[in-house]
Parts: C-alpha cells; structure tokens; sequence
C-alpha cells in the first residue's frame, strides 16, 4: 500500500516509471477489462481525481481507500500494482453490487464504471448525449458502435469517434469534463480491428450539439450540415 498521495505519471517521469518488465497492473482471474480501465484512467492523469478524495453522497469511503491506496498510488509511485489490491477492490464490488462474478469472470468496462462511478461513489454522470429527435441521455462513458470499414484497416481514436457517432446519430449534448471512449476491440472472441492508434488528441468541433462551425465552401458560419 501507500497511503501517500502521488500525482499522476507525466512526460519522462512516466516512461521512467511505467516502461519495463512488471510494470502496470497485474492481471489474474480475467481482470483485464479492470486493469485496462484503471490505468487509462488513473495512471497519467488526475481528471478523475474527485473519486480518490471526494466525500460524494452515496460514497462508500472503503472502497475509496483501496482504489486510492492499492491501486492508484502505488500505480503512480512504482509504476506495479499487485493482483491481489485489485482483487480486493473485486472482492468490494461483488459485495456491493449484488454479481457474485466479479471476481472471476470477464465482464464488460462500462457495467465495472456504471457500478464504481454511480451505485458505489455516487458520481454525477460525465457525457450527456443526444439522437435526433431523442431525449438527452446521460452515461459514464461511450462505446464505440460501428459497421465493419473496408477503408479503416489500422484507424485511429479520432476516425472511430467521429464514424460512430455518424452512424449512431449522435451529439454531445456539451464539453464533458472527461470523455472515457471504449474501444471496439475487447474480450476473448471479437478484435474488430488488429490495431488502433492512439488519438493524442481529439477533436470534438463537429461533435457537439448546435455548435456554430465554419461553412466548408464559404467560410461564414455553416446553418446547414450534411452528414
């Protein structure tokens, strides 16, 4: 454990700490969907921060304390985190959300988010979407839904983002102050893609609802959009 607060791994300091042989989160009894997740979201930056100190409403502060000690600071100190500090977190989420498979079946990223972010931490939800014609819906992170390209071989996050969201219709209904975007290329059977490059950053300009953008013939600001 370590009880210390440390910041999330950033530039040369990261490569340092996180590149090499038992490095990362340690994976047992199909954990992966969990160590994915935690280290993209703690391991190098502190966006999510708020569910490692926060009192929110429903928090349950034990859970709070082995995601803070167990799991992200040594994560961040060392750059290694045990198998058995993320059972235990397992172990935590079976017993709070009523799924006795939690620690040892392969489950899917969002149902582990919507447990820890909503019914154990209490955490407002961080993306507010929008279908034409639709109600505004509110999630804690997006998966990507999308038909098989023939032109998208080896695609980054920016094209699968800005496919999916055409193809679902879709609009961020405003800036969300984080955007988790699960990959379609997950679990034991199905890999829609061999690779995806990773985004270093992503833009959202034509994304958002009733955002005012360029006109691409004109230049003035666009009234229509053609999809």
């Amino acid at each position: 454990q370590a009880p210390d607060n440390f910041p999330p791994l950033r530039d040369e300091a990261a490569v340092r700490v996180l590149r090499g042989r038992m490095k990362g989160i340690q994976g047992h009894c199909n954990s992966c969907y969990m160590d994915a997740a935690l280290f993209s979201l703690f391991s190098c930056t502190s966006v999510l921060d708020s569910m490692l100190f926060k009192p929110f409403l429903l928090c349950d502060r034990n859970v709070q304390s082995i995601l803070r000690d167990e799991i992200v600071n040594p994560l961040r100190k060392t750059g290694f985190v045990r198998a058995g500090s993320v059972m235990h977190l397992r172990e935590q989420l079976t017993e709070k959300g009523q799924c006795s498979s939690f620690t040892n079946a392969e489950k899917d990223p969002e149902e582990f988010l919507n447990l820890i972010m909503h019914q154990i931490l209490g955490i407002e939800p961080l993306l507010k979407l929008q279908s034409e014609g639709q109600k505004e819906q509110d999630c804690y992170c997006y998966q990507i839904f999308m038909d098989k390209q023939e032109d998208l071989v080896v695609p980054d996050v920016q094209q699968l983002v800005e496919h999916s969201f055409l193809s679902s219709d879709l609009k961020l209904v405003e800036i969300p102050s984080c955007f988790i975007i699960q990959m379609p290329r997950f679990g034991k059977e199905y890999k829609m893609f061999s690779k995806i490059i990773p985004s270093l950053e992503l833009d959202i300009t034509d994304l958002l609802l009733d955002s005012p953008r360029e006109c691409c013939v004109c230049g003035d600001v666009a009234t229509l959009e053609c999809s």
